[in-house]
C-alpha cells in the first residue's frame, strides 16, 4: 500500500466532527490509563483478567494517545483508525460479555453505548479518511 492510498480522503467538511469526537475521546482515555493506572490502566486490565496488565495498560494507552492525536489533526487518519477499531472490539468482548451474562442484554447495551460510538466512529474514519480539513488532504491530492 502506498502513501497516497493511506492518506486518501473525501472532501467532506463535516468529517471533522467525527474526527474531533473520536480523537478527543481516545486521547483522553489514553492519558487517563497513565494518570489513573490502578483503575483505568493496568489495574483495570488485571481486574478483567487480561494477561500482562502492566504491559497492556501502557501499550493500549500509548496507542490511544498517538492515534487519538493523529486523528485529531487528520494525519494518517485511515491508518490510525485501525488500532482503535481493534481496541474497541477487544474492549467490547472483554468487558461487556460479563455484563450480558449477569445483567442482561439491555444493561449491556446501555453500558456499551460509548464503546459502540467509538467503534463506529473509527470505522467511519477508516472508510472516509480525514475529510476536507485534515492534514491528509493537505498532503495529497484528493477528490474521492
Amino acid at each position: 500500500m502506498n502513501l497516497k492510498k493511506i492518506i486518501e480522503t473525501d472532501l467532506s467538511k463535516t468529517t471533522i466532527l467525527i474526527r474531533l469526537m473520536v480523537g478527543a475521546v481516545f486521547l483522553s482515555e489514553g492519558i487517563q490509563k497513565f494518570l489513573f493506572a490502578d483503575t483505568l490502566g493496568a489495574g483495570r486490565f488485571e481486574k478483567i483478567g487480561l494477561p500482562a496488565p502492566e504491559f497492556l495498560g501502557c501499550f493500549v494507552g500509548g496507542f490511544e494517545i498517538v492515534c487519538g492525536l493523529l486523528i485529531l489533526i487528520g494525519l494518517f487518519t485511515r491508518l490510525s483508525s485501525i488500532p482503535l477499531i481493534v481496541i474497541m472490539l477487544v474492549a467490547i468482548a472483554t468487558t461487556k460479555s460479563e455484563v450480558l451474562a449477569e445483567k442482561g442484554f439491555w444493561e449491556m447495551m446501555h453500558g456499551s453505548r460509548t464503546d459502540w460510538a467509538m467503534l463506529l466512529g473509527s470505522i467511519f474514519l477508516l472508510i472516509k479518511g480525514g475529510g476536507d480539513w485534515s492534514a491528509d488532504k493537505t498532503l495529497g491530492t484528493n477528490g474521492t
